[in-house]
């Protein structure tokens, strides 16, 4: 007795007549009947009865449609306008030449960086792999010395993701500072980080109103409940300005000046001022101003950069950076990082 064919054998399958069909429908200048797609398409042959193929062919249209391909339906006949034919409009289907500016590969190689420990490192990967296969080389060695701040550690990320994409209302615990863990119930918004810590936007089923709240105080599992689709979300909402928004700077805006070694800390070029430095030009260096708010997060970038930037101002910005810059030589212990 033979149990049912294995998982990867029915997926491996699927794939192939998904494939053969869209090298079918790409091939042809005029739409395809029915008829002619099964003739043309090896896996619709085995096909019981014409109702289970048209049933195997609409689920096949609705995939192809989900993924993205311009599957076009239109009249094969002018003359009889009664039968449909299917093709893929391949000016649609086809990518232009992919290019891409010095600073946006940075920010590309940044951002697959970013994903590393977290759950989409999967697919920042494979991402990754597509760009360098259609050419694009990757711009890693400016990024030697940066750490992304942006961390998905938190247990609640990925079914919060989950609940955001799919449209469906969350339960968790929430503990507040010097405050017990409450049951909260929200419809998911958007999920945004915001000085290196991941928020939760939302609309609060037990308070009526929109609400922020940091992932990083979940306490509990996340349960999603009810329907994907149940809730809409605001057409104009951020979910990045609307942390923003609830969130009271730690101080006034500052200038940090900045020595840089030429052809490093590109990061930090692209937000500074050049500035003649006070001591005279140096070979090799130029000296920058940055516009900084929180002297800890913007020490631990220089301090990131290792002997390619020096702080020079303010003094408790450059106390800042080498306190760190001796723990990890086992000096001395980095800064506590301060609590929001």
């Amino acid at each position: 007795m033979t149990g049912p064919p294995p998982v990867h054998t029915t997926v491996q399958v699927k794939t192939e007549r998904l494939l053969n069909l869209v090298i079918a429908l790409l091939s042809t200048r005029m739409p395809l009947s029915k008829a002619r797609i099964k003739a043309a398409v090896p896996q619709y042959h085995g096909t019981a009865s014409d109702e289970a193929f048209d049933r195997m062919f609409e689920r096949d249209k609705d995939e192809l449609r989900e993924l993205g391909i311009p599957l076009v339906t239109s009249v094969i006949d002018p003359v009889f306008d009664d039968e449909l034919g299917y093709r893929i409009d391949k000016r649609e289907y086809a990518l232009p030449e992919i290019s891409f500016e010095p600073d946006e590969v940075a920010a590309l190689s940044l951002a697959a960086r970013t994903w590393t420990r977290a759950s989409l490192a999967g697919p920042a990967a494979t991402a990754l792999r597509k760009l360098r296969a259609a050419g694009v080389t990757m711009d890693d060695a400016s990024l030697v010395g940066i750490e992304p701040v942006v961390r998905t550690t938190e247990e609640g990320f990925e079914p919060l993701r989950r609940a955001v994409r799919d449209r469906r209302a969350v339960t968790f615990g929430y503990r507040k500072p010097d405050a017990e863990s409450t049951t909260r119930h929200l419809q998911p918004w958007g999920l945004a980080q915001w000085h290196g810590r991941w928020y939760l936007t939302g609309h609060d089923l037990d308070r009526g109103a929109a609400r922020v709240f940091r992932v990083g105080r979940i306490d509990t599992v996340v349960t999603a409940s009810g329907p994907a689709g149940a809730y809409d979300i605001p057409t104009d909402h951020d979910a990045r300005e609307m942390v923003d928004s609830t969130q009271t700077p730690t101080s006034q805006p500052r200038v940090a000046t900045l020595r840089v070694r030429e052809g490093s800390g590109n990061a930090l070029r692209r937000r500074a001022r050049p500035v003649p430095p006070d001591d005279g030009p140096r070979s090799g260096w130029s000296t920058v101003e940055v516009d900084f708010r929180d002297v800890d997060r913007l020490a631990d970038e220089v301090a990131g950069y290792g002997p390619e930037v020096v702080a020079l101002a303010p003094n408790d910005l450059t106390e800042a950076v080498v306190r760190r810059l001796s723990g990890v030589a086992g000096v001395g212990e980095p800064a506590p990082e301060e609590e929001l």
